[in-house]
């Protein structure tokens, strides 16, 4: 299947139809870094990037990789769980926050995010956006892990206010096993 059309293509193409020069973003899943850069390479020089992961094989992968990118000035890596985002950014203040809840791309998948943490990290990010904010959020179960992740993310997400919030979520029907899931999140929409 081309990648073109996977969770992480749909994602880009959502965010760079909203994220602009300057802006601040968030990433609270930093994995190996691809989001991270991406989003400042959509900031730029004038932007800020924050990105958080409880790993520190993740952390060092996603420096190294904004350092080899040319993004080390633009981009912030922290050694930290989503679920504390807001010690980071004030309220209002961010454009989009990423998800890719799961575990480590070639990682140990038995480390992997929870859910009681993943929808702390929500609500926080939620108060975080600005009044026309966005989040993209991947959501990769099946295994031994993630269903009740899986459940808990879009339980939240759809008891969200329909007059504050539009979330549109898209699922992969013809692929086999537990393909992720793409969600898309818009404040004051």
């Amino acid at each position: 299947m081309p990648s073109q059309f996977g969770a992480v293509h749909l994602a880009h193409e959502f965010l760079s139809a909203h994220v602009k020069s300057g802006d601040l973003c968030i990433d609270c899943t930093a994995g190996r870094g691809n989001d991270t850069a991406f989003l400042c390479s959509l900031v730029g020089d004038g932007g800020r990037v924050l990105a958080f992961d409880i790993q520190p094989e993740a952390v060092e992968s996603t420096k190294a990789l904004l350092e080899e990118r040319g993004y080390a000035d633009v981009g912030e890596v922290y050694l930290e769980s989503h679920a504390n985002v807001d010690r980071y950014a004030e309220e209002g203040t961010v454009k989009a926050a990423v998800f890719n809840f799961g575990w480590l791309p070639g990682g140990d998948h038995s480390i992997n995010t929870r859910a009681d943490s993943s929808v702390e990290a929500l609500k926080k990010c939620l108060k975080l956006l600005t009044p026309d904010g966005i989040m993209s959020l991947s959501v990769y179960y099946g295994r031994d892990t993630g269903t009740e992740e899986r459940d808990a993310v879009l339980g939240f997400l759809r008891g969200l206010p329909l007059r504050e919030y539009t979330v549109i979520v898209s699922e992969f029907a013809n692929r086999p096993n537990d393909p992720p899931i793409s969600i898309r999140v818009y404040k004051g929409r």
